[in-house]
């Protein structure tokens, strides 16, 4: 980012630069790592990395006489504490703290690069503009993976889908509370008939009884009203609203799920956002007649192309849960084998048993 310099302002402006570059190096390794080893995205690691060099490299010369003027001893300001330094940060009060104290200490460099007496530094101001901007687009992109990793780890055991199609009089709310009741740790609700404004009260009291259990609600394809809702989440198909757009529009804490066949379209809800997929049907199902059956053997290449989690659906019952586990199904969504049952709660008992029998034999 720098030219080889002719000559240099004063100590104390060298300082200045020195002092900034450190601070900007240190808060960008602390995103790097964070993003490496907290939440294990290549991606980004990769980007802040090569931000990092990129903004701290300085030539031989330069780097001689930032050193030479150091002085961390005569800092007046190395004993100045806020009290906000002195609290507990959570893991997203932390990467924000750290993105700023990057984006703050070079626009002081890029500052001084404007001066006269940053001229014989041959620090670049457009080059250290564009190193600010890339750390502002990087902040929001971490940030959104950490408020969502929280939701992206409970996506397991039982995904209860609640068809309004298939309450045969039954009250929703009151039937998500005997799912919840028999282990689900998702809800999602799924409605092809329904005005919205009807749909929206669902969805608000479906999110009430979730919230209030620990559980999950997800609402399929409608962004509205998962974004009405204040729902965990929303689920799309292929043919849906593109997961791209949806990740723009819902708020940076929701998780969306992407309905796919092959590991081509796995890969691509990855790229666009998702956080977690939908894989089927693996066994045919009454609730899609004309799906096309992808069997274990399609569940498991899908699972070896992507680093998500994995919710399997199609034809999934109590007899073969604990097999669709096995092929690598991080959780199993069911409609026909809850939704049809006479005793909704004692049904997903015996599904999330299955289930957490298959768990338990993968992790000995």
């Amino acid at each position: 980012m720098s030219t080889a310099p002719k000559e240099f302002a004063s100590r104390e402006t060298l300082r200045i630069i020195d002092a900034n570059l450190n601070r900007a190096g240190e808060g960008l390794r602390v995103l790097e790592d964070m993003a490496r080893l907290g939440l294990g995205d290549a991606a980004i690691s990769e980007q802040l990395k090569n931000l990092r060099h990129r903004i701290v490299a300085v030539n031989q010369e330069l780097g001689k006489q930032l050193v030479e003027a150091r002085d961390a001893r005569g800092d007046v300001g190395i004993n100045i504490k806020t009290p906000e330094q002195a609290e507990q940060k959570s893991l997203a009060q932390l990467m924000a703290a750290n993105a700023r104290r990057a984006e703050e200490s070079v626009r002081t460099i890029e500052e001084i690069a404007k001066t006269a007496a940053g001229t014989g530094s041959g620090l670049k101001p457009e080059d250290l503009e564009q190193a600010r901007f890339e750390i502002y687009s990087i902040e929001k992109r971490l940030l959104s993976r950490l408020l969502r990793k929280d939701r992206v780890e409970r996506i397991s055991g039982l995904c209860a889908i609640l068809d309004t199609g298939a309450l045969k009089g039954r009250g929703p709310v009151e039937l998500a509370g005997e799912l919840i009741s028999g282990g689900a740790r998702i809800i999602q609700l799924r409605d092809k008939l329904l005005q919205r404004k009807e749909l929206l009260e669902i969805a608000g009291e479906l999110r009430k009884i979730c919230s209030s259990n620990g559980v999950l609600f997800i609402v399929n394809d409608y962004l509205d009203i998962a974004m009405a809702s204040d729902a965990d989440g929303l689920h799309l198909g292929q043919n849906d609203l593109p997961a791209g757009t949806a990740r723009r529009l819902l708020p940076i804490d929701k998780i969306i799920g992407v309905s796919v066949k092959t590991p081509e379209q796995a890969i691509a809800a990855c790229k666009a956002g998702g956080d977690y997929i939908g894989v089927g049907a693996i066994y045919p199902t009454s609730s899609k007649k004309e799906t096309t059956v992808i069997t274990c053997d399609g569940l498991a290449r899908i699972k070896k192309s992507v680093d998500m989690p994995v919710v399997a659906i199609g034809g999934i019952n109590r007899d073969n849960a604990a097999r669709t586990i096995s092929c690598g199904a991080d959780a199993v969504a069911v409609i026909s084998a809850v939704m049809d049952s006479e005793f909704p709660r004692e049904s997903t008992r015996q599904i999330v048993d299955a289930i957490e029998v298959a768990s338990a034999q993968i992790n000995r």
